[in-house]
Order: C-alpha cells, then structure tokens, then sequence
C-alpha cells in the first residue's frame, strides 16, 4: 500500500485524450425501444398496459434515478471481458421495478464503446459511468453516447459521483487503491492515494458537497474536503464489505454491503443500524426520490431489490 498522497490541482496528469467525443464506427447510434413486438400487419405495437416485464440484466452493478423521467437506470456490466469485449448495456426501469426497456443503450453496437460499466452518476442531463479506465459520458434524453475520459494508471474504476461543479470522482477499487477526480474540462488527478481507502468502492456527494468514500475492506464511511482531499471524518456502517452509498439531503446516508448482504443506515450523529438484510451481493444503490425507495442491484444475481424507506 502506498503512502497516502494527494496531488493539487497544479499536479494533475494532464492527458491528451481526455475528454474526447466518442467517434461512431459505422452505423450510427441508435437507442433501444421501450418494451414491444411486431404485430402481423407489421406494425410496433408497445407492450399493454396490463402486462408487466422483470428482470432483463446481467450482472446489474448500479442504478441511479432520473426524476425527469420516473425512470430508474441501471448499468449492466455484460459478460467478463475474457468473453467478450464491448458488451456493456443500460436498462431503463419502471419505480415499481417492471421493464420500460431491456437495452435503451446497447440495443445495437453502433457507435457505442461500452465495456463493463460500473458505477454510475447523473448530473445536468448527462449519464456518467465508470467502464474500467474509462469514465464515460451519455446524454440522459437520448443515450446518445458523449465524452469518454481515460484515467491514466487506473485498473478497476468503480465507483463515481459528481458534484454541482460537473467535477467527477471516481474509485479504483484493484491495485492501487485510489480515487481519482476529473474536472469538468478533463483534467484528470488522483485525490486520495492508498490509505485510508482499503478496497474503495461507493463514492457520494454529501449535502456540504464533501466526497463520502466507502471501503470493501473495512466497515469505514469516510468524508473528504473536495479541494485537497483532506480525511474530514470517518463513520462506521454496521458491516464491512461495501460497496452502495446513498446520502440524503438531510445527511442520512445509507450503506450497503456486497459482501454481508445488510443495508446500514447512518443517522447524522448516530450509530448505525441494519435496516435490511439477507441481500445477496447488494451493489451500488440509487435512490428513487419520488417513491422513495432504494434500489438495490445484485450483480451476478441478475436482480435488482427494492426497499422503501420509513417517513
């Protein structure tokens, strides 16, 4: 494990590829249809309302909320990459968890790089998400594929979050463990270097705009000043092996566990208390604020989990 290290703004890894437009290969892109068939007179003919459609991932890492829409998203990492390359996609889901549409990104490949997306983040109309050593951008109206940002030296990004600023801030959760931040004109540095980040995996924006980071290798819930990366303060979820980080607006941040299945929920001031468990490989949640509800991915699983919160 390396000393723990932080690199100032004036020492960022400036890389010539940041931030460039993903460049369409032939056909171009096209989003995926909500649920539907053909019928015999060759007509599309949207799936009836009296219908309802579960499931459609593989290997669900994390979703996130659109409000705009009433519409959960979720990343679908697809097959490893020793099976094949390229196979990420993103499903759109109705808040009481029915399909609205199996592959709204990845319905064809055309014009799309999606290798094994991770995390997740929405900021400002756009969709972020964490593809290995890429963070890559799409336009939440459309799924049209935007900017991709190389992170140099990186190895397993996971892990992302993004502030009011558009700054990104994404975990590497396999050797080394760090946290990089890219500003929103790409500049790309590392914000928190080795410890104490063991295994660093959900990343959240708190309602002071700090950096919350949670470990897999530990039960710590750290929050870091986002200019210098200075430790503020570490909270403690009821289990290790973490991986969702969910905060509201009133400080409550939730915590779910991919190793121990729990749920923890921390109160601003208070222990923290396994509101739920028993979940297999509960991933990085998002939470739905209209119905509110977390939303529970679980990876290999090939399912996502619901939980409505108490008023």
């Amino acid at each position: 494990m390396k000393a723990f290290l932080i690199l100032t703004l004036g020492a960022t890894l400036m890389l010539s590829n940041v931030g460039y437009a993903q460049k369409p290969a032939g056909k171009s892109f096209e989003a995926g249809k909500p649920l539907g068939a053909v019928n015999e007179a060759g007509e599309f003919v949207p799936l009836s309302s009296n219908v309802k459609v579960y499931g459609s991932f593989r290997f669900a890492e994390s979703c996130v909320y659109d409000p705009t829409r009433n519409l959960i998203v979720v990343m679908n990492a697809g097959v490893s990459q020793d099976q094949a390359k390229n196979d990420g996609y993103v499903s759109l889901l109705n808040p009481d968890g029915s399909v609205h549409t199996t592959k709204w990104i990845g319905a064809t490949r055309n014009g799309l790089t999606l290798n094994h997306p991770l995390g997740s983040a929405i900021h400002n109309g756009t969709l972020y998400t964490a593809d290995i050593d890429v963070v890559r951008t799409f336009d939440l109206a459309t799924g049209k594929p935007g900017k991709a940002f190389p992170v140099e030296g990186s190895t397993f990004l996971n892990g992302i979050a993004v502030n009011e600023a558009g700054t990104i801030f994404v975990s590497n959760s396999k050797p080394e463990n760090r946290v990089y931040k890219i500003t929103a004109d790409g500049d790309v540095s590392i914000f928190v270097d080795g410890d104490p980040l063991k295994i660093p995996n959900g990343v959240a924006i708190d309602p002071d705009g700090n950096v919350v980071v949670v470990n897999v290798g530990n039960n710590d819930v750290m929050t870091f000043n986002p200019d210098n990366g200075k430790l503020l303060r570490t909270e403690h979820a009821a289990e290790g092996g973490n991986d969702g980080l969910v905060i509201l607006p009133d400080g409550t941040k939730y915590v779910s566990s991919v190793r121990f299945g729990s749920v923890s929920k921390i109160s601003p001031g208070k222990p923290a208390q396994v509101i739920a468990s028993g979940i297999p490989s509960a991933a990085s949640m998002g939470y739905d604020s209209r119905q509110k509800q977390l939303i529970i991915p679980m990876n290999n699983n090939n399912a996502v989990a619901f939980l409505k919160l108490e008023d």
